[in-house]
C-alpha cells in the first residue's frame, strides 16, 4: 500500500462526500491507496449515507466525539500505507495532487511532512498552509494584524510567512493539518498526534516534533487542494470549538516553550490567551 488517506467526519455529509469523490476522480494511476473515514459519532445519518455512496472505503465509527487528534490516530492505527495523508473533510483534491505529492516525497527522503498550496473558495491562498512556529512575538504581531499591514516584512510577517512567495517550494516550520503527508517511518519514530489537543494545534505540535527529529517540513505549491474553510465571524459557533482553539495555544506553549522564555513572558502569553478566549466566547453568545 503506497498511501493511506485519513479523513475525519463530523456531521459533514456533503463536504465529506465531495472530498472522497475528488480523490476517486483524481489521477491516481499506478498509486495503490486506501481511504479510511473516521466518524466522530455524527448521529445525523451522514456516515450511513457516505457508507452507502462509497462502499469500498474503510469506515470506523466512534461512539463519541473523540476530537480531531484522537480520531486521526485511530485512522492511522488502522492504516497500511507507506505514507499517511491527513486530509480535512472540507477539502477538494486537485487532479494530480495525490500522485504528485507521493512522487515528490519519495524522491526527498529528508522530508518529514509535506504540505501543498491550499486555496480558499475565493481563490486566495489559505495563509495557514505555510507558517513559522508560533512564538510570543510573532503571535503578538499576528494578533495586532501587523502581518496584514506589512506582509513583506520578515519581522511582522513571520507568523504566516507572508513574505515568502506562495509559488516557491521551500522548507518551513509548519504546514496545516488540512493536508499533511507524512512517511510511515517518521510516524514510527516521532509518534502520532498529541491527543491533549482536542482540535487545533495538533498539526503545529506534530511539525515541531518532526523537525526536532531532524526532518524537514516542506511546502510544495506545485500541487494544491481547495479548502472550504468556514468564514469567521458568521453565525454562532460551538463554544467548545472556540475554547479548543485558544486552549491549544496554552497546551503548545506549556509543552514546548516552558523553559525557553522567562516567567513574565509566560504570564503575558497565558493571560493574553485567556482574555482573548473570554472575548471570543462573549462575542459568540451575542451572535444569532
Amino acid at each position: 500500500m503506497d498511501l493511506s488517506i485519513i479523513i475525519v467526519n463530523y456531521k459533514t455529509e456533503e463536504l465529506t462526500s465531495n472530498c472522497i469523490d475528488s480523490i476517486i476522480k483524481s489521477n491516481t494511476k499506478g498509486l495503490n491507496y486506501e481511504i479510511i473515514l473516521v466518524d466522530n459519532a455524527s448521529k445525523d445519518g451522514s456516515v450511513e449515507a457516505i457508507e452507502k455512496q462509497f462502499p469500498a472505503i474503510t469506515i470506523i465509527k466512534n461512539t463519541e466525539n473523540l476530537g480531531f487528534s484522537k480520531a486521526n490516530n485511530i485512522g492511522m492505527e488502522a492504516s497500511q500505507g507507506d505514507y499517511v495523508l491527513l486530509l480535512n473533510s472540507d477539502t477538494i483534491v486537485d487532479l494530480n495532487t495525490l500522485k504528485g505529492a507521493v512522487a515528490f516525497i519519495k524522491d526527498h527522503k529528508h522530508i518529514g511532512a509535506l504540505g501543498c498550496k491550499v486555496l480558499l473558495p475565493s481563490g486566495k491562498l489559505d495563509p495557514a498552509c505555510k507558517r513559522s512556529f508560533p512564538t510570543p512575538l510573532n503571535g503578538l504581531y499576528h494578533s495586532l494584524n501587523l502581518d496584514t499591514a506589512f506582509p513583506e516584512s520578515t519581522r511582522f510577517g513571520a507568523y504566516n510567512l507572508t513574505y515568502v512567495d506562495e509559488n516557491k517550494t521551500c522548507s518551513i516550520d509548519c504546514i496545516m493539518g488540512a493536508f499533511m503527508l507524512v512517511p510511515r517511518v517518521v510516524i514510527d519514530q516521532v509518534g502520532m498526534l498529541d491527543e491533549d489537543f482536542f482540535m487545533y494545534g495538533e498539526d503545529v505540535d506534530w511539525c515541531y516534533r518532526i523537525k526536532q527529529a531532524g526532518y524537514q517540513i516542506m511546502y510544495y505549491p506545485e500541487i494544491r487542494i481547495f479548502h472550504h474553510k468556514k468564514a469567521s465571524g458568521i453565525g454562532k459557533r460551538n463554544p467548545k470549538v472556540i475554547a479548543a482553539f485558544y486552549d491549544s495555544m496554552t497546551i503548545f506553549y506549556n509543552k514546548h516553550y516552558q523553559d525557553k522564555y522567562n516567567g513574565l513572558t509566560r504570564w503575558c502569553v497565558i493571560t493574553g490567551t485567556t482574555i482573548m478566549k473570554k472575548i471570543a466566547l462573549a462575542k459568540n453568545t451575542r451572535r444569532k
